[in-house]
């Protein structure tokens, strides 16, 4: 068991192999004592629910591995789902053929690819902090959208987009399709690119990877510009899954898309950080939020555990890093 366990460790991340048993031990609780959480419709609600999350997450963790923040990605986001409904709207709604989709999904991505490249080159020319700057961003996405959208709701599209938000392949979730594909390209890039490695050598000290060669600016504008096309991924999935779009969609997954990050091994000061186990974390917290829906709880109570296991998740990082620094001065 314990070489297993260093196997695993090694191969996919230290955090894996404690995130793998924790999902065990959620499956089992909730098996016992939700009536109707071991089965394929619920499975299949949690993986209909999970990639919104779970694009947004990676929207987040470009910018914590460079030791930044990016608290616009739900605005971000839903800025450019209007963006695209703004487009349908103009030539057709309902009636709206492939082609707008098409234009409005290229706009829509622009959008959060200017947005990102913003706040990238302020972060990166300026000097401001990356909270402050992605706060302002933040402030000034929704201000927008609220007088492009009086504070209402968009909706009025063509039939055919709820396959990509509710539709299947070979019995496999289209959305969730969607997910992979963006969490596996986010590994590669992280892990198998000159810009993956830039980002770690910023977060964990800017001014040494100055020194060694690093273009920092145009590194920080690229990653908050990926940052920002991921969000605009996110936001025409959100807008294909509801049949609608608004400034406020999805305003409660901010902390959690934090949390899946902390959870999943990502050091808050930056510099190290990979796909995997975040995407483990998300399907534990997705998990708890199904089980915890199936036992009566509301979306509050939800909110709620996600907070407190955001604070379990600091003080158990930081007892670790106590335990480990005992033992190194003990050898």
């Amino acid at each position: 068991m314990t070489d297993l366990y260093r196997r695993i460790s090694t191969a996919f991340g230290p955090e894996v192999p404690g995130l793998l048993g924790f999902l065990a031990l959620v499956l089992v609780v909730f098996g016992v004592f939700a009536p109707n959480f071991l089965t394929g419709a619920n499975f299949g609600s949690i993986a209909f629910q999970l990639p919104e999350l779970g694009l947004l997450t990676l929207a987040m963790l470009m910018p914590i591995i460079s030791g930044g923040f990016n608290l616009a990605v739900i605005y971000t986001a839903n800025m450019a789902g209007l963006t695209l409904a703004f487009v349908l709207n103009q030539y057709g709604g309902v009636d709206a053929g492939l082609w707008p989709f098409v234009i409005g999904v290229v706009l829509a991505i622009g959008v959060g690819a200017l947005s990102g490249a913003v706040m990238g080159a302020v972060i990166a020319y300026v000097g401001a902090h990356p909270i402050l700057v992605s706060l302002a961003m933040m402030i000034f996405l929704r201000g927008l959208g609220e007088f492009l959208t009086k504070g209402g709701d968009i909706s009025g599209f063509p039939p055919w987009m709820a396959t990509l938000g509710h539709g299947t392949l070979l019995g496999i979730p289209v959305p969730l399709i969607l997910f992979l594909i963006c969490a596996v390209l986010w590994h590669i890039l992280l892990t198998h690119t000159r810009h993956g490695f830039s980002v770690r050598m910023i977060g964990s000290n800017i001014r040494a990877a100055a020194y060694s060669g690093v273009h920092t600016k145009r590194t920080l504008i690229l990653i908050y510009t990926l940052s920002g096309v991921m969000c605009a991924i996110a936001g025409i999935l959100m807008l294909s899954r509801f049949n609608s779009v608004r400034v406020g969609h999805g305003e409660a997954l901010l902390l959690v898309t934090v949390l899946a990050c902390f959870l999943g091994g990502v050091d808050p000061f930056g510099g190290f950080g990979r796909v995997l186990p975040v995407v483990i974390a998300l399907i534990v917290l997705q998990v708890l939020s199904s089980g915890l829906n199936l036992l009566g709880a509301n979306q509050h109570l939800s909110t709620a555990v996600w907070g407190l296991f955001l604070v379990g998740v600091m003080v158990l990082r930081w007892g670790a890093a106590r335990i480990n620094e005992r033992r190194r001065k003990g050898s």
